[in-house]
């Protein structure tokens, strides 16, 4: 992305907006720790520690008496601040000039980062093995996924080679809402800024059962392919004469868009959809194929949601 491109009302491309990490302090939080640490690095962004307490659960778990202990806060604080320091030390071992910022608060660590969102350049979350590593199975990662503002980013690279890493495609998935025409315009920003191909899938229809194995999952009526290519064509336009360096790949199939896209993450190095689909209604904030692949995608997965 160029200065030019950069969008002076949007306060997630304004170049103070930091990259923001969710940290936790387990392991499997560290890949995501490393890839904002890259990103904010590349694109000379600051990078955002936040570790939130959530004191209000610790009282509703030990009591408010217990909870006023000096030695039972203290505790929390210090733990917090020692995920707050390994983070930083991990941040730095990519890049030692990095400006990186500490934030420990006594909030609810979803509530924090939600609130984070509205200003980021995005939100970085970890996730391992299909379960969100913050909070109790995931519950920050699905309620920040679901209710945060601009790009939220779930990594999910433990098996992912370092070629992937950097060759890999952008993948984007394509239905034709208004939500998904946000997750094109940042997948083909993705990849312009990453020198990339970016493959546009889409599936016609949105059932979701197995195949058999080997069966292809074309399109044979002529006008139905006809009505699908449209649907990738006018969700395309305008956006590969603003980029014009990036290479589109369009995969057309007749449903399952959820197999298809989790099929991609395996040969991604970042996939990108719309928090809700064209089946998605105000009240399901995170559509059922957004959510499926927060959780089982196998690269990090952007979510993009819609001004």
């Amino acid at each position: 992305m160029t200065t030019n491109d950069v969008d002076v009302d949007d306060p997630h491309q304004l170049a103070s907006a930091p990259v923001v990490v969710g940290v936790d302090g387990t392991e499997a939080a560290d890949p995501a720790v490393r890839w904002a640490a890259e990103t904010a690095a590349r694109r000379g962004r600051r990078l955002r520690l936040v570790h939130g307490l959530d004191l209000v659960a610790a009282e509703a778990v030990l009591g408010t008496y217990d909870l006023l202990v000096p030695s039972i806060t203290e505790h929390l604080r210090i733990h917090g601040a020692e995920y707050l320091a390994a983070a930083r030390k991990l941040a730095h071992e990519v890049d030692p000039d990095l400006p990186v910022e500490l934030e420990l608060s006594e909030d609810n660590p979803a509530r924090l980062l939600v609130a984070a969102s509205e200003t980021a350049h995005m939100v970085v979350l970890g996730a391992t093995d299909g379960v969100g590593t913050i909070g109790h199975l995931g519950s920050v990662l699905v309620a920040v996924a679901s209710h945060g503002h601009g790009a939220v980013v779930v990594v999910h690279d433990a098996g992912m080679d370092q070629q992937t890493r950097t060759l890999g495609p952008v993948v984007v998935g394509v239905d034709g809402s208004e939500t998904s025409a946000h997750a094109v315009g940042a997948a083909f920003a993705e990849a312009d800024m990453r020198g990339v191909q970016l493959i546009a899938v889409h599936a016609w229809a949105d059932p979701h059962f197995d195949r058999p194995a080997g069966l292809p999952d074309t399109i044979r009526d002529g006008d139905v392919a006809a009505l699908a290519d449209r649907v990738v064509a006018e969700s395309l336009a305008g956006w590969q004469e603003k980029y014009p360096d990036v290479v589109v790949i369009r995969k057309v199939f007749q449903s399952n868009p959820r197999h298809h896209l989790r099929q991609w993450s395996k040969a991604a190095q970042l996939l990108v959809v719309g928090s809700r689909g064209r089946g998605g209604f105000h009240g399901l904030m995170l559509g059922s194929t957004s959510n499926y692949l927060v959780q089982r995608a196998q690269c990090p997965v952007m979510v993009v949601h819609t001004p």
